[in-house]
């Protein structure tokens, strides 16, 4: 039973043993081993591998893929018209080297991170106080990153490599400060408004010459109408008097008769209406007493 036992805790000691020893690197991954503390080896491919029980060696992981550093600063930075502008930037960056990475930055993707922000932002406060806005916003954008990449890798590649390379740098959004945000919308506001105002008063200018014109126009058309009217009324009643006089002309006897019966007409418009007259000495019942049908 001693004996049973003494083997299972030799294999289980043999077991801890081994898995101490033995590590995996994955594909995305390196592998560094220390040794006393100090880089004894680096292992860049996947794959199972072997080393020393700690403490002798002890072994960690750095990542190697393509790392991105968002830019968290919002402090702003002056550009050549001493303008204040406020710049969000990332940077893609990646572990090349990890020996020197480690003692040069740090042990951690963190640490590369921190001093890298601090780098890119150095270059970028440099690179814009050399230009304008319209720069910051136009195509030379397009060199302005650039120069900051290529300052940003002069940085990272000199006398104590950083065992990094960056494989690019971008800007995502150009803007004022918030205070000059603020006075360029009240400017822009202004302005609009000037404008805005600007076209209603020539809108208004534009309504009132058209309303007197047409105006102007209706009262010419009304004009010309009641001439014309008028002069159709005239010719009218120069041709019924003509017509009148000729067929009047004709029995003059009924021409009085007839007349005197309009008049008649005119003079009593109702059953109530009273004409107090002398009959036998007023020429106007004169067709009533017969005296009319002589000549």
């Amino acid at each position: 039973m001693n004996r049973l036992g003494f083997i299972a805790s030799t294999v289980l000691v043999l077991l801890a043993l081994a898995s101490s020893m033995l590590f995996v690197v994955d594909q995305r991954q390196f592998g560094v081993v220390y040794a006393m503390g100090q880089i004894k080896d680096v292992i860049t491919e996947p794959g199972l591998n072997f080393k020393l029980p700690p403490p002798l060696q002890n072994v960690s992981y750095i990542d190697k893929r393509l790392l991105t550093l968002d830019s968290t600063d919002t402090e702003s930075m002056l550009t050549a018209e001493k303008q204040r502008v406020v710049i969000d930037w990332y940077v893609r960056w990646r572990i090349t080297d990890p020996s020197e990475y480690i003692r040069n930055v740090g042990v951690s993707e963190s640490a590369g991170a921190t001093q890298l922000n601090r780098v890119v932002r150095n270059a970028f406060q440099e690179e814009v106080n050399r230009r304008t806005v319209q720069d910051l916003i136009s195509v030379k954008r397009e060199q302005l990153m650039a120069d900051v990449k290529r300052e940003v890798l002069d940085s990272v590649k000199g006398s104590k490599p950083w065992g990094i390379d960056i494989v690019d740098v971008r800007i995502t959004r150009v803007d004022y400060v918030e205070a000059i945000t603020e006075s360029v919308y009240r400017r822009m506001e202004a302005e609009r408004k000037r404008v805005a105002n600007e076209l209603r008063s020539t809108g208004a200018a534009v309504g009132e010459k058209i309303r007197a014109d047409a105006d102007r126009q209706r009262e010419v058309t009304v004009a010309n109408a009641y001439r014309d009217a008028q002069a159709l009324k005239g010719q009218g009643d120069a041709e019924a008097a003509r017509v009148y006089a000729e067929a009047f002309g004709k029995d003059p006897q009924f021409a009085q008769f007839y007349r005197s019966l309009e008049a008649y007409k005119a003079s009593f418009h109702k059953k109530s209406d009273i004409m107090v007259v002398d009959p036998a000495s007023s020429e106007f019942f004169k067709a009533y007493r017969g005296s009319g049908s002589k000549p």
